[in-house]
């Protein structure tokens, strides 16, 4: 050839090399190195094997190609065409080398930069790329494949970097690499380099069972999945059985526990490739018919993968349907999913066969597919998972419970935090979805097949951990509630709960949770091990169910606990040895925490802050339930027994002292009082409960603490009258008063305390406290006396004190604090009176916090001033002078306070100003504009605050909607009314995202258009009526289209309110009248309360009938898409319904004027069913009511037929009703057969035409028209 030819016609080829090699630093074409690859190969076929070529080949490698392959990576167009030319050169020295240490160096130096370029960002002299492209070149030389060692350690480095590549550059790594080695290694060294790949990657994924591990690991064994297959699966018999290639895939659990996380991964390649690798597993078993099968440990003998020769059909078939189904579920369509749902089914059947220890298939392999649909991205695919895992029969199989006990406390419990499972797809509304009834059976189930203590703490476990929506959280407890007793919960079991309880439902819907509560407490009273938890921690844990929400006094949860206790008394470990129990009884347990709580060292500190309520919380709690215990003992109680006195002798003892021992620790009165004020609490919640009846023991128990009243009463009088003055006292005078107005609750249908209440203490009290206010004492004095006021006003306010009596008579001088009378015909107002901070050197306490929150202190003095103003404008008492000037003044000053409070403190001022809004709305429009605009933002800003924002709410309504605003006629205050309406309309938009909004606005209006008292009411107030007549309107039509997670939560509402007394949070969770039915249901009871005859109240109705007209006019011309459950038609359904109702109350010349050609037009519009036939309807009753304008009937079927063909039937089905309209007719045959009269308008022609007509393949238009035709014959037959 060519080369040969010039290289025999040179006698030395060296200045050939010399004159094609290059300098190091610079870069070659790509031809010239090619031509040096062919001078290089031509000299080694030539047979040259002198120590010169082998030379030559060193410096080729070490001179050339490796200074040209740094200089490359940093020029990277050319390097891109010059790499092959290079590698190839670089291949060719390497191949013919002798210098193996040299090649050595090489490789490993090339493996360190493949390390480093993997783990920096930054360029390097080999970039990844060429790292892979160069060890290729070095691992295909057949001196490396000869060195076993050198081959391992290179494919070791490989393969921990391939752990951390992304997934292209470990295909690279894979194809450029792995292949190589195996393709130029022996067949020996082949099985190696498998055995060395298949046990790291394997014992990588069983270190790590991560994602992202499992993601890669199935990408390098289905890379190499021919080789691992390719032995085994070959047709020749294999003389020698050693000689066959190891591993053996399908001998592996690892391989397979692989295979069963891919399945199960969220990445849809990572899912392909398990499902691949487990068809190959199938396939080489088919083919070899061999028996395979590896015990999965502790698992009864059960496999993760079986063959059985003898079951090779069923397992062929089986692992085909396994297969079909997972490719499926890849579309994420149900209606794709569905029709295959049923080979399910099948793998269940054949997963239950064989369960006599021969079963062969592993049940995890069902569990894969379950968990598979969990992850569907398909809510309605998900959902088809979770209903047949919950109907599978096979959890009542010990083995496969046993096997699934994980996947039910791990992805099962997962799943089942989706709340949309949980919607009544087919129950009706009220009924407990089948989601959530399964799931009770599952747990049963489970719990009757397993040893169920661990998994009980796991479940709990699981209930603290994640986040559960309130609706998912319910059904699961409720399903734990249903397990049989069984002492299982130890403490332990009580801390994982009691997580829960904190955490996890703190923000639920306040009877969701109360339920929820409900149900935890039940399971909890029959799986726990008594005799491994002491009573201090079952009253610790009993804590977390309050009072206000589930675990009231006089429930039937109350009771229960009362049972239980009573029937475990003596069994509780005792809280020295938790192995032993203590046979006390639970009320002397309660009497000896009762003295440790009252126990305090004389020396005690008289300055401290008051104590932790939880220590008083959780006795009060214990000596309830130790009282009924005591009282429901009735075979062991005499009529004189004075149990009760004895367990609450410490208590009783240290409040009759607490008036005449003057030096009673402070930290034992406040412990005494907290424990009173609990107790009463907890008693009064029974009775706000509806469970007051014949209630002996709390009646016993109040007769007691009775006795100890009135030196309570003198101790407060004392305490408040001026003896607070450090800042810790603050926090003391809010316990004080908070026992003070208990009391005032609890004994005011008590003569003679209410008596000496009304006549010594409140005016006692008062007095003290104004006497403070009026000279300037300490700032806590001042703050503690203005709280004190403030209480007993509202006390006053609540009509718990008689309006004659002393101590409101009293409470009337209050005006003296804010108006002085003087000879000017205007006085300034003592109004918003600041609290200045206490200076840090009048202070014991520097770091206290209520001095680092003292503006807190400063806003309730604040409010508190307004709270007393705001019962002396209500009781009469004038806190202005009768002047306007001075009215706003006051009206100015509520509004400076409603800008300076925080949100939460500002109803007291905001019914001042209600009060005083009549004073002021005609005399200073912009003000009342200002405060209305002011009250208006602060109520928007409270809208995520349940708690504060429905009264801030009801206050705002009472203040911007007051009879004298909207009495107000434009002309007369034409900004105010304005403000108003847009205020109004602001409200409409808030109702549609916040239930409860609009029933406050409406009802409000309609008590103020129409009062029930009828004395009262006046042309002025219909008149308002008719000046917002928008509310009134929107009322009619109101009712917002929540979402999915919304109407879930009212549902499972409806749900829980219908248990009943069952569920005990019926009986403690005041029910939300905030139904999104209530404002049309308010709108119309008020429509049916006016009177048509009188002209105001005719005018009213007359003008809300055209509104409600044109409102569905608009919608008819609306291009928004209108469709069966759309906000449009659910309004045009209101709408009709309302016209329904009044049309009966109109004048029939109204009617006729301006209703009856609307109701024909509408009936031509497209409309749903159901409003059609409101429409249909609402023209019968206006044509029976007025049956001389019937040729309007007539008319209506002479319009163009290719217009009507959608809306004749409207028309059609009033023919069929002409029986009712005819009998009210003087000259039906006029009107019937048309005699002297137009024959378009002729009723029988219009009939008979309308048969004829083509109306495509609608059936419902000729049958109208039959049914028509009939109501015509009768008649003229008649005739």
């Amino acid at each position: 050839n060519v080369n040969f030819a010039l290289l025999s016609r040179c006698p030395d080829v060296e200045p050939v090399f010399e004159a094609l090699l290059w300098p190091g630093s610079a870069l070659p074409e790509p031809e010239r190195v090619e031509s040096v690859t062919a001078l290089v190969a031509e000299l080694i076929r030539s047979g040259e094997r002198s120590e010169r070529l082998s030379v030559r080949l060193q410096a080729l490698i070490w001179d050339q190609c490796v200074p040209l392959l740094k200089t490359m990576s940093k020029q990277e167009p050319q390097s891109r065409q010059l790499l092959p030319a290079v590698c190839a050169l670089l291949g060719l020295c390497v191949g013919q080398s002798s210098a193996d240490k040299s090649l050595q160096v090489l490789l490993k130096n090339g493996i360190k930069l493949f390390l480093d370029t993997y783990g920096k960002a930054e360029n390097h002299e080999f970039d990844f790329e060429r790292c892979i492209e160069v060890m290729a070149v070095l691992l295909s030389s057949q001196r490396i494949s000869e060195s076993p060692s050198l081959a391992l350690w290179s494919l070791s480095c490989t393969l921990s970097s391939i752990k951390r590549l992304s997934e292209a550059q470990a295909s690279k790594v894979i194809v450029r690499l792995w292949f190589t080695s195996l393709k130029s290694s022996s067949e020996e060294r082949r099985v190696d380099v498998l055995q060395h790949v298949w046990e790291d990657l394997l014992s990588w994924h069983e270190r790590e069972d991560f994602a992202a591990v499992t993601a890669q690991a199935l990408l390098c064994l289905t890379a190499l999945s021919d080789h691992l297959f390719s032995t085994w699966g070959q047709k020749t018999p294999i003389k020698d059985q050693n000689c066959r290639l190891k591993p053996d895939p399908r001998e592996s659990r690892a391989f397979f526990r692989v295979i069963q996380a891919g399945l199960q991964h969220r990445d849809g390649v990572s899912r392909k490739r398990a499902l691949y690798l487990l068809k190959r597993c199938v396939t080489l078993s088919e083919e070899l018919d061999a028996a395979v099968g590896v015990s999965e440990p502790g698992e009864f003998g059960l496999c993760l993968f079986r063959w059985i020769p003898e079951q090779k059909s069923v397992l062929r078939e089986f692992w085909e349907d396994y297969a079909l189904l997972l490719e499926t579920l890849e579309e994420n369509q149900i209606h794709v999913v569905r029709p295959v749902l049923n080979r399910l089914d099948v793998l269940v059947e054949r997963t239950a066969a064989g369960a006599e220890g021969g079963r062969p298939v592993h049940p995890s392999w069902l569990l894969c597919v379950y968990q598979r649909m969990f992850h569907s991205e398909n809510k309605a695919v998900m959902k088809e998972g979770v209903d047949h895992l919950l109907e599978l029969r096979l959890f009542q199989q010990p083995g496969f419970a046993s096997a699934s006990s994980q996947f039910v406390v791990g992805p099962f419990m997962e799943v089942l935090t989706e709340s949309s499972l949980y919607h009544r797809w087919e129950s009706l509304r009220g009924d407990a979805g089948l989601v959530s009834l399964n799931v009770e059976c599952v747990v049963t189930v489970m719990f009757g097949a397993l040893c169920p203590g661990l998994v009980l703490v796991q479940l709990f476990w699981r209930l603290g951990s994640q986040h559960w929506c309130a609706v998912p959280l319910l059904f699961l407890s409720q399903a734990l509630s249903r397990l049989s007793p069984c002492p299982l919960l130890t403490v332990d079991g009580l801390q994982v709960l009691r997580e829960a309880l904190r955490c996890t439902m703190i923000t639920h819907q306040v009877l969701l949770r109360g339920a929820t509560q409900c149900f935890l407490l039940h399971s909890t009273l029959c799986l726990m091990d008594v005799s491994a938890v002491s009573l201090d921690e079952v009253f610790g844990f009993l804590v977390l169910f309050r009072a206000e929400e589930s675990l009231c006094r006089g429930s039937a949860l109350w009771r229960e606990l009362c049972d239980w206790l009573l029937a475990n008394e003596g069994r509780f470990s005792s809280a020295e040895a938790s192995t032993t129990s203590t046979l006390e009884r639970i009320s002397a347990h309660s009497s000896s925490r009762l003295k440790a709580f009252l126990t305090v060292l004389a020396c005690s500190d008289q300055t401290d802050s008051i104590p932790d309520p939880g220590e008083a919380e959780l006795l009060a709690r214990a000596l309830l339930l130790s009282v009924d215990l005591e009282w429901s003992r009735k075979e062991e109680r005499k009529p004189d027994d004075d149990r009760l006195d004895q367990l609450l002798c410490p208590l009783l003892d240290v409040l009759r002292r607490l008036s005449t021992s003057v030096y009673l620790p402070l930290c034992k009165t406040d412990k005494s009082l907290q424990l009173m004020l609990r107790l009463l609490q907890l008693l009064g919640g029974c009775s706000e409960a509806g469970k007051e009846n014949e209630d002996e023991a709390a009646a016993a128990l109040t007769r007691l603490l009775l006795g100890a009243v009135e030196p309570v009463h003198e101790f407060i009088l004392r305490r408040l009258s001026g003896e607070l003055q450090e800042l810790c006292d603050v926090d003391r005078a809010g316990l004080y008063l908070s026992v003070l107005r208990e009391l005032v609750r609890t004994y005011s249908a008590v003569p003679s305390y209410l008596s000496n209440l009304q006549k010594n203490f409140v005016s006692r009290l008062a007095v003290n406290c104004m006497r403070i206010l009026s000279r300037p004492p300490e700032q806590v004095q001042r703050a503690v006396s203005m709280a004190t006021l403030a209480l007993l006003c509202e006390l006053a306010q609540q009509g718990l004190l008689a309006p004659k009596s002393d101590a409101v008579r009293t409470l009337c001088s209050l005006a003296d604090l804010f108006y002085t009378s003087s000879s000017s015909s205007s006085s300034l107002q003592c109004f918003n009176q600041p609290l200045l901070k206490p200076s840090a050197s009048d202070s014991r306490s520097d770091d206290s916090p209520v001095l680092r929150d003292w503006g807190r202190v400063a806003a309730r003095f604040i409010r508190d001033q307004w709270t007393c103003l705001s019962f002396l404008q209500k009781v009469g008492v004038p806190v202005s002078p009768a002047e306007t000037t001075s009215a706003t003044e006051a009206f100015q000053a509520a509004l400076e306070a409603v800008s300076l409070l925080p949100s939460d403190l500002v109803l007291p001022v905001l019914d001042f100003m209600s009060s005083s809004l009549p004073q002021v709305v005609l005399y200073d429009e912009a003000l009342c504009v200002e405060a209305v605009g002011v009250s208006w933002k602060l109520v928007q800003a409270l809208s995520t605050n349940a708690h504060d924002f429905w009264p801030a709410l009801e206050a705002f309504v009472r203040l911007a909607f007051h009879r004298s605003v909207l009495e107000l006629a434009d002309s007369q205050s034409p900004k105010l009314t304005a403000s108003i309406r847009q205020v109004a309309r602001e409200l409409v938009e808030l109702s549609q995202a916040k239930s409860g909004v609009m029933n406050v606005l409406i009802q409000h209006c309609c008590q103020t258009w129409l009062p029930s008292d009828p004395n009262k009411h006046t042309d002025a107030a219909i008149q308002s009526a008719i000046n917002h007549l928008d509310i009134l309107a929107e009322a009619c039509v109101y009712g917002p289209v929540f979402r999915r997670d919304q109407r879930l939560i009212q549902e499972v509402q409806t749900y829980v309110e219908q248990l009943g007394e069952s569920c005990a949070a019926n009986a403690v969770v005041s029910s939300e009248n905030r139904d999104d039915q209530f404002p049309r249901l308010c709108a119309l009871a008020f429509l049916s309360r006016l009177e048509p005859s009188d002209g105001l109240q005719r005018r009213l109705m007359e003008e809300l009938v055209q509104r409600l007209l044109r409102k569905d006019e608009e919608i008819s011309k609306s291009k928004v898409r209108y469709y069966s459950n759309s906000m449009h038609h659910r309004v045009k359904n209101r709408v009709w319904q309302s016209l329904l109702l009044l049309l009966p109350r109109l004048r029939p010349e109204f009617v006729v004027r301006c209703v009856l050609v609307p109701v024909c037009e509408a009936g031509f519009c497209s409309n749903q069913a159901s409003v059609k036939y409101l429409i249909e309807w609402a023209l019968i009753l206006i044509l029976h009511q007025n049956p001389s304008h019937i040729r309007h009937l007539w008319d209506c079927f002479s319009t163009e037929q290719e217009k009507t063909k959608t809306s004749i039937c409207t028309f059609l089905s009033v023919l069929v009703h002409l029986d009712v309209l005819l009998p009210q007719l003087d000259d039906k045959v006029r009107y019937v057969c048309g005699r002297g009269r137009n024959r378009s308008q002729l009723g029988v022609d219009v009939n008979v035409k309308m048969c004829l007509c083509d109306f495509g393949a609608s059936l419902f238009h000729p049958l109208q028209n039959l049914l028509a035709v009939l109501k015509f014959v009768n008649p003229l037959d008649f005739f």
